[in-house]
């Protein structure tokens, strides 16, 4: 019984800490920007760019421009009205201050300063002061520049005018602190990404990007959509065969909320649908999403009726049909907004449901009857993906049946582990029977279960999913995992926690990689989503001397180990050679002399497989949670993802051809 303590003097008022000013934001950054790696790093850049998209919202700003400078610095500017900079009733110091130094400080609260707004509920700026070694804010105002200067969310001195300008608009200069962050190197292809995204929902605003950093290839980027939505649609089709040429287009204001819809068919088998809450999105989804597909199902199945595509006898087309090979984008903007969660995955108003689904239906429906050639194009496709559900949703159950009837095992295949706990246990997908085998033998058979692949899995960007149960090796994995597949697909079932892809370091077996991220992304994307799906990294090289072992796992490594090891790599001499005659001393000086070559030789085995190494070696390098190396699969931008599955796994070669010779040069190791 647990002993109990009743000194309860150690617990008082003096132990309750009281974090004043920005000192939250410091102690507990995650619970601000979601994280101090990459991913929060970034997270400071969008905060101030997002003061910038509420200006241009608001009427206020037409041009945003980034600029990443020297020692990881980063200018915003916009040219908006510019931030306040009288004295502050309730605070008595300059609203420039009180907005750069006070949580829940800004023009978003009251209804008096933005009509509508993204940013972290008017903690954003502010978050990106605290967790900045240094911070420069000037505002261009009434004819004058004022200025303040702070160090880690501290203001240098008070706010004050230090010229004349002409201008009107903001401009933030920022280090992110070495102190809070793990690492200071932005990424320039993420943040392009994300600016191009910010223009397409922000209409007629230009927003420039520029690469200003030493040891950096200077570039400049600007991006303006007049088209709005429609145009980001168009771009994510780009690559597609498209059922509507005409880009279906809403856009309207209802009770202070705007409603803005685009929409176009193509004929994968894919859907891509990203939902927008005042520009941020919402991975989640939320109540607008839920309003568009309602509405999109409902408005297809009385077109479908009304001209007589749907038969009486049939049934009607479910959400998921309606949905295969859908690419929309939903962006609404509401004065209120109510997230769930402070990153803002999913939007809860209520009352936008109703405005979408009114809007969009009716705008839908009308779209309907004025392309009746297009809307026949659509429902085909829709009836095509029914027939193709009826046919899986056949298959699954068989797969079902099967895997319940065997205690889902797989004899002769899947190794399964002792332990019957998922979140302790890992399944290794690993190429090939050879591979499969010495995976088997040097396992921790308690948490790791092994599950060979023989061959190349189904690409399964180019085929529906009745086509894909037909698939034997696809057919395995999906019993093995015990999740299900696809809408009926339930993560509280996965049976192991780690799903860790391994297959050989070359070209066939990069080939299976893609084929196999391929089919976690478009068919177990939760997974995917939940941090589930990691990817081995066997090594290139064991580099031995005497009976020292290094493994490498670039040149750069093998190169760094050898130096290590201090010795060189040496070639055996041949043995047909004709022996010389020599003296006793000779003889003495030549077998010192081999004995110096064998302790300085280095032998290098170069890994073309898997299967060249032994059980011991693959648990040693590849396999042991101590020493292995495992890179987690993770989703940062859902729409780039999309694209990039679709090049390369899509039935359309010149995209794929352009791809590879854009970014061959940027592969590190390629066998040939």
């Amino acid at each position: 019984m647990a002993k109990k303590i009743n000194k309860i003097s150690d617990y008082g008022a003096e132990s309750i800490t009281v974090l004043e000013g920005l000192e939250p934001v410091r102690k507990r950054p995650g619970m601000y920007i979601g994280s101090t790696g990459n991913t929060g790093l970034h997270h400071l850049i969008w905060e101030v760019v997002d003061n910038g998209i509420d200006e241009a919202m608001a009427g206020f700003a037409t041009e945003i421009t980034v600029i990443l400078l020297d020692n990881g610095m980063v200018e915003v500017t916009d040219n908006g009205r510019g931030i306040p900079v009288g004295i502050h009733k309730a605070t008595g110091v300059s609203a420039l201050e009180t907005v750069m130094t006070k949580l829940h400080a800004g023009g978003k609260f009251g209804g008096g300063g933005y009509k509508v707004s993204g940013g972290l509920h008017g903690v954003g700026v502010s978050v990106v002061n605290a967790l900045s070694e240094y911070l420069k804010a000037e505002v261009h105002r009434d004819g004058k520049m004022w200025m303040q200067e702070y160090k880690r969310g501290n203001p240098v001195k008070k706010a004050k005018p230090v010229g004349a300008t002409k201008k009107t608009g903001t401009v933030i200069t920022f280090k992110p602190d070495t102190q809070i962050f793990s690492e200071l190197e932005f990424n320039w292809g993420k943040i392009l990404d994300r600016m191009r995204q910010q223009a397409y929902l922000t209409k007629a605003v230009t927003i420039k990007i520029a690469d200003r950093r030493k040891g950096h290839r200077q570039k400049d980027y600007q991006f303006y959509f007049d088209g709005g939505v429609k145009a980001y649609v168009k771009a994510l089709n780009h690559n597609q065969t498209v059922k509507n040429e005409t880009i279906f287009y809403i856009e309207k204001e209802i009770n202070d909320s705007k409603v803005e819809v685009a929409l176009q068919y193509n004929d994968g088998f894919n859907e891509t649908v990203l939902a927008f809450a005042n520009n941020i999105i919402n991975p989640d989804g939320g109540m607008h999403l839920i309003g568009f597909r309602t509405a999109l199902t409902r408005t297809l199945n009385s077109y479908a009726r009304g001209k007589n595509l749907l038969k009486e006898k049939e049934e009607n087309l479910t959400g998921d049909d309606v949905r295969e090979g859908l690419t929309a984008i939903i962006s609404v903007k509401l004065t209120d907004p109510q997230f769930e969660g402070q990153t803002k995955g999913k939007l809860g108003n209520p009352e936008i449901k109703t405005y979408v689904e009114q809007i969009f239906g009716e705008a839908f429906s009308t779209f309907l009857e004025e392309h009746p050639k297009e809307a026949e194009a659509i429902i085909g496709k829709c009836c095509l993906s029914a027939q193709a559900r009826i046919a899986a949703r056949t298959a699954r159950s068989a797969i079902l049946r099967k895997g319940a009837l065997e205690g889902m095992t797989l004899p002769g295949k899947l190794a399964d582990c002792s332990s019957r706990k998922p979140e302790e246990c890992e399944l290794y997908v690993v190429e090939g029977d050879s591979a499969g085998g010495s995976a088997k033998q040097g396992r921790d058979r308690k948490f790791q279960a092994i599950l060979p692949l023989r061959g190349k899995i189904l690409n399964v960007e180019r085929a529906r999913l009745d086509k894909m149960l037909a698939n034997n090796e696809i057919k395995n994995l999906v019993i093995a995992l015990g999740t299900n597949i696809d809408e009926q697909f339930d993560l509280e079932k996965l049976r192991y926690h780690r799903i860790i892809i391994m297959t050989d370091a070359d070209v066939d077996g990069a080939h299976i990689r893609t084929l196999l991220l391929t089919l976690f992304y478009r068919h177990f994307n939760p997974l995917v989503a939940n941090g589930n799906l990691y990817i081995a990294q066997p090594p290139l090289y064991q580099i031995k001397k005497g009976a020292t072992a290094r493994y490498a796992y670039s040149d750069e490594e093998k190169e760094k180990i050898i130096k290590e090891l201090g010795g060189i790599a040496v070639e055996a001499a041949d043995d047909g050679e004709e022996a010389e005659e020599t003296t006793e001393e000779e003889a003495e000086e030549n077998k010192k002399g081999r004995e110096a070559v064998r302790v300085a030789r280095i032998n290098i085995q170069r890994y073309k497989g898997l299967g060249e190494m032994n059980p011991e070696q693959l648990w040693e390098t590849t396999m042991n949670p101590e020493k292995r190396i495992v890179k987690q699969v993770t989703i940062e931008d859902v729409a780039k993802a999309n694209e990039t599955f679709e090049i390369l796994m899509g039935g359309d070669v010149a995209p794929r051809k352009h791809f590879i010779q854009t970014y061959a040069k940027k592969v590190e190791n390629l066998d040939i």
